[in-house]
């Protein structure tokens, strides 16, 4: 029963994710986890038991298999639209071959979701699980003149317990930040809880300002936990599980009413540095992009585009990534929408190849009216299996080459500047938009409003409304008007309150002019970085030590 229900409540921590964007379940969906990991029965052994033993204890036992179980259902849940890369036939891989590398894929990655969720049970009940959880019963009434004595024990039992009760919430929501943030690090990180509330819950979102998704995450974890610590007490402190009613009922509401407070400062722009700007939506299936076909359709669906857009008169034109997808010397040679950049004389963001000693980037080239390359940008985080293929003496002899390129894809340097015309943009391209860091960096280095590009053609319109989902916390934690290019959907305007002005239709060829504003602001998110995870880790260790 408790397998089933932890399984459940992930599945509902899964519904809160775009396109289902229940996001009021995140609220309530980590309780079954909470309690389960943490219950009143103590885990520690009896004396002289080694260390070591204890630790293995720890780990190998029920409580370890429920939070691989709730991380494997949320993580499984959010991410199954990543078998959309079957089937794989268009690029020469058999179909069965496909199939198992669809499902390696999907499998690989929710594992590596569900470790976080695993390792945040299993060093919570390490560091607490020692001691007895604190809803252990009042203690006995006594006769004669012992009744002044026992109101004493009586209000310290009460302290205590409110006390073990507060540190138990503070630490389990300094580790889950702390993993968060360490997941944020490496290659595959893409369903932090804080993407939970996007795009809908902007009141939520407004948070994000304050140290960056990490502050999202940490009301959710908090709350939770809140709730969870009162079901312990149910029963058998009615006094302090009112107090945790209470406060995690005046925490959704207070949280909620500050984030409405930010999101209702008005929102004020320079009007004389405004930026019309194009995007083009091309439209064209990854079945045929690679192929001559496909590089006709390419050519002369954004060469039209252009030239319409340029009649409009906008004054920056934005393509996806790999628009045209070919290294960027032979579009400057040999493409008629090179000519037309020549002739309508209007600056373009073009997504193409760049070439790096023997190999390939995915780039962004922001190209003057004059057709001349003013700044390159090359994408920092490669897809894994997708664009690089993670321990390549290894793995690459059993899934081969996922990517079409002839030669394999290199990253671009964490510190690249990308100029435009109307000042320092801030650049994502496709699976970078989960990487917060990436954005802060640029925002803190002067970028003014943020350029996203992306491909997503092969998946079904659940990834790329959780892609969307992504760039609206970006734009929100930087304070950044938001330009998104996509060549399939969903390509956006996206305001520094993460209101969407504008959103394309899916799997339609599109274009669209709207405007967005640059700006100078830094939220202390931007000039501080994720100092919350930092403070609630060293409080969390303060309070470990004092109730050891």
């Amino acid at each position: 029963m408790k397998l089933l229900l932890t399984a459940i409540s992930g599945l509902l921590m899964g519904l809160t994710t775009a396109p289902f964007s229940a996001s009021y379940l995140a609220w309530i969906a980590l309780i079954p986890l909470w309690l389960f990991t943490i219950s009143h029965k103590t885990t520690s052994l009896t004396p002289g038991v080694k260390n070591k033993l204890k630790i293995r204890n720890i780990i190998v036992n029920e409580k370890t298999l429920i939070a691989f179980i709730w991380g494997f259902a949320y993580h499984g849940f959010s991410l199954f639209w990543i078998t959309g890369i079957h089937p794989m036939t268009w690029m020469g891989v058999p179909w069965l071959f496909s199939l198992l590398i669809a499902i390696f894929c999907w499998l690989f990655i929710t594992i590596w979701g569900a470790i976080l969720v695993t390792l945040w049970s299993v060093i919570f009940r390490l560091f607490i699980g020692s001691k007895e959880i604190g809803n252990s019963p009042l203690p006995p009434l006594t006769k004669g003149g012992e009744e002044q004595g026992m109101g004493i024990k009586k209000k310290t039992w009460l302290n205590n317990n409110l006390f073990q009760s507060i540190s138990r919430v503070v630490f389990g929501v300094a580790v889950w930040c702390l993993l968060e943030l360490l997941w944020n690090q490496g290659d595959l990180w893409w369903t932090s809880l804080s993407y939970t509330q996007s795009p809908n819950n902007l009141t939520i979102l407004q948070l994000t300002k304050l140290s960056g998704y990490s502050t999202v995450t940490a009301a959710i974890v908090a709350i939770n936990g809140i709730f969870a610590e009162s079901i312990f007490v149910l029963g058998v402190n009615k006094k302090q599980f009112s107090l945790l009613i209470l406060t995690g009922t005046l925490g959704i509401i207070l949280l909620h009413l500050g984030g409405f407070y930010l999101y209702k400062q008005p929102l004020i722009n320079d009007l004389s540095k405004e930026i019309n700007v194009g995007i083009i939506q091309g439209n064209i299936p990854n079945t045929i992009k690679l192929y001559a076909s496909g590089w006709r359709k390419a050519i002369e669906g954004y060469t039209n585009g252009y030239e319409k857009l340029s009649n409009q008169k906008v004054d920056l034109i934005i393509t996806p990534e790999t628009a045209l997808p070919f290294d960027v010397e032979y579009i400057i040679k040999n493409s008629s929408f090179y000519s037309a950049i020549l002739k309508q004389k209007v600056p373009v963001i073009l997504g193409a190849f760049g070439s790096e000693k023997r190999s390939y980037t995915n780039s962004l080239f922001m190209m003057t009216e004059t057709g001349n390359i003013l700044s390159r940008f090359d994408k920092v985080k490669l897809v894994p299996l997708g664009e690089y293929i993670p321990f390549e003496d290894i793995l690459g002899k059993i899934i081969n080459r996922l990517s079409p390129l002839d030669s394999r894809l290199i990253a671009g340097t964490s510190d690249q500047i990308f100029e435009t015309p109307f000042g320092q943009a801030i650049t994502g391209i496709c699976y970078e938009s989960a990487f917060s860091e990436h954005f802060r960096r640029q925002a803190n280095a002067g970028g003014q409003f943020i350029l996203t590009a992306s491909n997503n053609a092969h998946y079904s319109e659940i990834m790329p409304a959780q892609h969307h989902a992504q760039d609206v916390i970006r734009a929100i934690e930087t304070d950044r008007w938001m330009a998104r290019a996509t060549n399939t959907g969903y390509s956006a305007i996206v305001n520094p309150k993460g209101d969407t002005l504008w959103i394309s239709e899916m799997n339609t060829y599109q274009l669209h002019q709207g405007t967005i504003y640059p700006r100078n602001s830094q939220t202390l998110y931007v000039k501080w970085g994720d100092w919350l995870t930092i403070i609630l880790t060293i409080l969390s260790g303060i309070l470990w030590i004092i109730d050891n």
